[in-house]
């Protein structure tokens, strides 16, 4: 889909809304990873503590890592909700200071049990900075950057794992002084990112009299609640949450995937979590030229068939590897089996960006502002529970003989059980898929105008009616769901049908042929209206047999004086003579490929009308002007 020029998501690495916040928020997760793969190095190689033996130092470290989200998100989300998100940054990253401190005099006396208390409290850090993190975004980026935002960010945080846990590795094993050295770049990366953390613009409280509930337990229920009044928003949270889930199979299983699977050494294990953090960053930046500025779940299935396919392949492109000496970088590299493990962990991960950041960029967008942190906070919580529960999963399969290809091949198998039943729990994202293929795989979709498309609000989208395809074209075109009115017997099409009533589109019939659906659909186009959503109409009643805009009909009148909201006029240009519509004697879908694929075809949306100002005439008339521009 073709749009208007618009600025490139890099762009906003130059500006004041953003750029303090990125490299906040990027060097807060670099030096986490950081401290956390230097300690663990230390106490895996370097140190033998009997009371915390190697074998458990990594999933010690991890755990003490995860318990603040569990315990203090709930009081975290509130805090983002009160109080102006840039005076919490400033808080999290001083207090960042102080931990890294404590931790740098750990690290030069080698005090373990010191070092474990500064692991909680960087979580701690974590999880007070997280709900804030996913909360500033929707504050200082309108909708059509917001995708775009939300990739940078998640390329940022995976590109700061990956170069935390290189730099933290080497660090810590320069003979005599990796302690100090690894001291002073945690200490040295907190300060830095406390001066980036000054120049975070104003960001003001959305419930600035919130009254802060201290009990976690209570709280965290009610955050859970919250999320569950708005049924989109919840089950983005879970498949977020699920995300995690599989992601953390993946991340956890690479050292012993790499030394078992693949005999490589541990720069083998290294290269394995360069390709994952380069699939992730990758995917996270594509979503933004994907989905052309508009906060696109259509992506969503995308990634989440991609998370399943090379899932399962990396089952079967990792069965059968020759056994051998162990591999260094140059031998594994060198052998042509290998690349195909590669190429499948990369595009593994790529598809989990595609996955993650449309649903993050929704929750942004429709979570209620006076409480969006402590949803995110939710978020968050339900995170680590997944992630708890992917660990004992995985764990559970290593113990009952499972090897860690079939672990790979359960999870990818379950992901996709896991995705069709989101997808049928929320139609929206199987609907946006179909309308991101049809708009990008079958014709060249060009929209202008879709500015005058609100975000936010109740409005009529009103458009003429060409094909059988207009309703989920103009899906691809908005920012958010439309609920259309359709003649009723559109309902009885195969597949379109289906679609259409997973679109909660609304049947209409002439009056003197069934006047009980036609007053059930007015009564419904005004809940619709008075619930605040976009209501989607054809005028014309019907689709055009001749290409030619037919005379619009008083329908939206009757709507008008029930739910008085702003109509914005839709021309659908270029789609007579396609394969949906009625130009062979009066029959649609007769000759597949009538014009080829990818034909141009498009879109124009004109300014809202007042209420006040539309008649039948009148908005037919401004429909011509746009079919003509």
């Amino acid at each position: 889909m073709q749009q208007e020029q618009h600025t490139s998501q890099f762009a906003l690495l130059k500006q004041g809304r953003f750029a303090p916040f990125f490299w906040t928020q990027f060097l807060g997760a670099g030096n986490d990873n950081l401290f956390k793969f230097a300690f663990t190095v230390l106490v895996t190689y370097q140190l033998q503590v009997a009371w915390l033996p190697p074998a458990l130092a990594g999933l010690a470290i991890g755990a003490l890592f995860i318990l603040p989200f569990l315990l203090f998100s709930a009081t975290s989300g509130q805090l983002a909700d009160k109080y102006d998100k840039a005076v919490l940054i400033r808080f999290v990253k001083s207090l960042e200071i102080a931990i890294m401190a404590v931790a740098g005099w750990g690290f030069m006396t080698q005090q373990v049990a010191l070092l474990l208390a500064c692991v909680f409290l960087m979580g701690l850090h974590s999880t007070l900075f997280g709900p804030v993190k996913y909360a500033y975004l929707p504050q200082h980026l309108d909708e059509r950057e917001l995708t775009g935002g939300n990739g940078m960010v998640e390329m940022g945080t995976f590109v700061a794992i990956l170069l935390g846990n290189v730099a933290g590795g080497l660090l810590i094993a320069v003979p005599g002084s990796g302690s100090t050295y690894v001291a002073w770049a945690c200490f040295g990366l907190a300060v830095l990112g406390r001066v980036t953390a000054q120049r975070v613009p104003v960001s003001p409280a959305t419930d600035p009299q919130l009254k802060i509930n201290w009990n976690p337990v209570t709280e965290t229920w009610r955050n859970l609640k919250l999320a569950g009044d708005n049924v989109a928003v919840f089950r983005s949270i879970l498949g977020i949450s699920w995300m995690w889930f599989f992601g953390a199979v993946f991340l956890s299983q690479f050292p012993a995937f790499a030394k078992d699977v693949l005999h490589g050494n541990e720069q083998v294990a290294s290269l394995l979590l360069v390709v994952f953090s380069i699939g992730i960053g990758v995917g996270s930046l594509l979503c933004e030229t994907l989905s052309r500025r508009h906060v696109e779940i259509g992506l969503v299935p995308v990634g989440a068939l991609g998370m399943s396919v090379f899932a399962i392949d990396l089952y079967f492109a990792s069965r059968g590897l020759p056994a051998g000496a162990s591999h260094d970088l140059a031998s594994f590299v060198a052998q042509p089996g290998h690349w195909r493990v590669m190429a499948d962990l990369l595009l593994l991960s790529l598809s989990a960006g595609l996955y993650s950041v449309p649903m993050y960029a929704l929750i942004q967008l429709r979570a209620q502002p006076s409480h969006r942190a402590r949803i995110i906070a939710a978020n968050n919580i339900l995170n680590a529970l997944f992630m708890i529960a992917s660990a004992v999963m995985a764990g559970g399969l290593l113990e009952a003989g499972f090897t860690i290809p079939q672990v790979f091949l359960v999870t990818g198998l379950l992901n996709a059980v896991v995705g069709f039943y989101i997808f049928m729990l929320v139609p929206e994202y199987l609907l946006r898929f179909v309308a991101f293929l049809l708009s990008r795989c079958i014709y060249r979709f060009k929209v202008r105008g879709d500015e005058h498309i609100p975000a936010h609000g109740a409005a009529i989208v009103a458009a003429n009616h060409v094909s059988f395809v207009d309703a989920i074209l103009l899906m691809a075109a908005s920012p958010r769901p439309i609920v259309f009115i359709m003649d009723h017997r559109i309902f009885r099409i195969p597949v379109l049908g289906w679609l259409f009533k997973l679109a909660r589109a609304i049947p209409i019939a002439p009056q003197k042929e069934d006047p009980a659906t036609y007053e059930q659909a007015f009564a419904r186009a005004a809940e619709v209206l008075r619930e605040g959503d976009l209501l989607g109409i054809f005028p014309e009643g019907a689709i055009t047999r001749d290409g030619e805009l037919q005379a619009f009909k008083g329908g939206i009148m009757k709507i008008l004086e029930e739910q008085p909201v702003p109509v914005v006029p839709v021309a659908l240009q270029n789609l007579w003579g396609s394969y949906f519509s009625r130009v062979e004697q009066g029959q649609a879908m007769v000759r597949p490929f009538r014009r080829g694929l990818f034909s141009r075809v498009g879109l124009v949306a004109g300014p809202a009308l007042p209420p006040q100002q539309v008649s039948p005439e009148s908005l037919r008339e401004q429909v011509g002007r746009l079919l003509a521009s």
